[in-house]
């Protein structure tokens, strides 16, 4: 959420950020004009309020000087004032909760080094990394390697739970098992990160918090009895532990890793990606949250994007870094950046983390804050995340990057003791 004083004082500012975000329905118009009614009854009722305490006062005053007429016409009008200020509170609730909507609905503003442009077309390469690989073979796309290996099992995955759903088996399914423990490993002994295993359905507050709702509820699945939602990633609880909650400065950063499956009610075109495992309602990730001050947020968006660029390296796996120009940042993201793998089956890059940091717009929505240093006031923190990295494009890119002519899989070296087999076949 943004801070209500930028739309106070900087309008113009914010209108120009929804221009460059493609966001321009958002209800900018709206939150000024609701904000501002709101000062101005907040006034009248303060206002108000003095008069009729000074109203009452007269009253016993009267009273006590035996004036009771004149006493009987302070009281009724000092009713009248009541109804008034009743009146006014009511519609305060209303253009506060009104407000609170309308700020909800309004996205993060992109830092100024985001590139702008219009779409996901105008986003930058900031580097590539690795060689694109050679192939003395026609490379397989990895639905035809997975089934003709009999670890990708598509027929059963549908008649289970509908379109876009697929089982892995057999070295399929200790493959992704294998590489979602690897990667905790390595961010949890090399980086730094504390594991966390958090609960795959939350309250609705959560996802508020996290930025999810009420923007992008039809993408989400729920449970409307007991009112609990599916997670579409674990950055919605693990983000969410600290709500409510004001932190020491020497706690920070903090830093969690967590798997977790994620559910998304995607609306997904027909005949676009319609192959293969690329996009799914259901899927594993391992995914990076981080809390920071504000001084050392980009320090540790710049240590959040190396520590998932880390994973793709000791995969071998050739991969890109791309900046997300305004008009295909995310609705909270103020930055970020996509790590892409190279699938030669499919001849494209695959999007494998998303690494975003979003300043207080999420602590803002969650009460996230930290303490600066004894006993002075709280600030907002900085929440940054980042998937490290995402399945099952890394499944993709190991099955297309590392087949051989005979169609089997060598197992990338750094999964080997943990696969217990150097080749799949």
């Amino acid at each position: 959420m943004l801070d209500i004083r930028l739309l106070r004082d900087e309008p113009d500012l914010v209108r120009q950020a929804m221009i460059d975000l493609n966001a321009e329905d958002a209800p900018i118009e709206d939150a000024i004009s609701l904000d501002k009614r709101r000062r101005q009854i907040l006034v009248e009722v303060e206002a108000l309020k003095a008069e009729r305490n000074t109203g009452s006062k007269q009253i016993g005053l009267l009273m006590r000087e035996g004036k009771r007429e004149e006493a009987d016409n302070q009281k009724i009008r000092m009713g009248e004032f009541g109804k008034q200020i009743a009146a006014l509170e009511s519609e305060l609730r209303q253009v506060e909760s009104d407000l609170e909507w309308a700020m909800l609905n309004i996205p993060n503003l992109p830092l100024p080094d985001v590139p702008v442009g219009k779409d996901e077309e105008e986003n930058v390469v900031t580097r590539t990394v690795g060689e694109i690989p050679s192939f003395d073979f026609d490379p397989k796309p990895h639905w035809e390697i997975g089934e003709n290996l009999g670890i990708l099992d598509f027929e059963r995955g549908v008649k289970l739970s509908g379109s876009r759903f697929y089982l892995l088996k057999g070295l399929g399914a200790r493959l992704q098992r294998v590489l979602i423990a690897w990667m905790l490993d390595v961010h949890i002994e090399q980086h730094g990160y504390t594991e966390v295993l958090p609960p795959q359905v939350v309250r609705e507050h959560c996802l508020v918090g996290a930025g999810n709702l009420p923007k992008f509820g039809d993408n989400l699945y729920r449970d409307i009895e007991d009112d609990l939602w599916l997670i579409p990633t674990a950055e919605v609880p693990v983000t969410n532990m600290y709500r409510h909650e004001i932190l020491d400065a020497e706690q920070l950063p903090l830093k969690h890793v967590a798997f977790s499956s994620c559910f998304r009610r995607e609306k997904m075109s027909a005949g676009k990606d319609t192959r293969g495992i690329k996009r799914g309602h259901q899927f594993d990730k391992v995914e990076m949250v981080k809390w920071t001050t504000p001084e050392n947020g980009r320090a540790e968006l710049d240590s959040l994007v190396d520590n998932a660029e880390d994973i793709c390296r000791m995969l071998e796996i050739p991969y890109r870094v791309v900046q997300m120009c305004t008009g295909d940042l995310s609705f909270v993201a103020a930055i970020k950046f996509d790590l892409e793998m190279w699938a030669p089956g499919c001849q494209e890059w695959l999007e494998v983390s998303s690494c975003s940091m979003f300043t207080d717009f999420q602590a803002r929505r969650a009460n996230i804050r930290y303490r600066p240093e004894a006993k002075a006031k709280p600030r907002y923190v900085y929440t940054l995340n980042g998937s490290g990295l995402a399945l099952p494009r890394v499944v993709i890119a190991v099955l297309e990057n590392y087949q051989q002519p005979d169609g089997s899989i060598v197992v990338p070296e750094v999964l080997r003791p943990y696969m217990r087999t150097d080749i799949i076949r």
